[in-house]
């Protein structure tokens, strides 16, 4: 069966499988979102075997937890005929989530899918990525923003209310792991063949806190953006 075959096949799988559960309505915060992404509460990403369209595929559903690669690599040791892992989560540990997509990546020909009506935010895209190919179904949802390491807001304040010192400090451990992580993260990026554009022209142009003005911090692709920067693509 060629690859194309397949895929329509498994896409048909996926619409069924979620089709009632995707979310509606955009958020008017973020307005290129869903309002609701279907991304999962599992506090750590549950990986299920299951046969959909004739296939086996991996359900990779819940948080990016520093456990997930060990996971991974041992569910996938353990069934090596399958397919497809399709993604659905709110992200979690960036460095965990590079760590998985590298492990797939190391499984030639491993497809990632997000499937219609699932969202796959942040850490979580770093797993998509290591698919090859990887495919985002009509109603799938990839979600980035720009990496920060600010969105603590507790300890934020907190260092504000201890002084100067204290917050000059808390900003200093940020950058530096900020700037140690983002080189990480472009790296792989960059590796998995994400065009530097996607960087450039979305994740680095979205704010990393909310303002006042403007409260965006999230930005989905369209499927043709996903094409255009390299997110998706198909073997000719």
């Amino acid at each position: 069966m060629s690859w194309r075959h397949k895929t329509a096949r498994l896409g048909l799988a996926a619409a069924a499988l979620v089709g009632a559960t995707g979310a509606t309505g955009m958020d008017p915060v973020n307005p290129t979102c869903p309002l609701n992404p279907n991304w999962s509460d599992n506090p750590t990403m549950k990986l299920t075997i299951e046969k959909r369209g004739g296939m086996k595929v991996m359900l990779a559903e819940g948080r990016v937890d520093p456990g997930l690669p060990d996971r991974l690599a041992a569910a996938l040791k353990a069934n090596p005929d399958v397919g497809e892992i399709w993604l659905r989560s709110p992200g979690g540990d960036a460095r965990a989530g590079n760590a998985a997509g590298r492990i797939i990546r190391s499984n030639m020909g491993l497809t990632t899918r997000i499937p219609s009506g699932w969202a796959c935010f942040s850490a979580c895209n770093f797993v998509f990525m290591g698919g090859q190919p990887r495919v985002i179904d009509p109603g799938g949802v990839f979600m980035v923003h720009m990496f920060t390491r600010t969105g603590d807001r507790a300890a934020i304040d907190m260092s504000v209310a201890l002084g100067t010192d204290a917050t000059r400090e808390l900003i200093g451990d940020i950058e530096q792991d900020s700037a140690l992580l983002a080189s990480e993260d472009n790296d792989f990026l960059i590796r998995m063949g994400i065009s530097r554009k996607l960087l450039t022209e979305i994740m680095y142009r979205q704010q990393a806190v909310a303002s006042e003005d403007n409260k965006s911090t999230r930005r989905c692709l369209t499927l043709d953006e996903a094409l255009k920067y390299g997110v998706t693509y198909a073997p000719e």
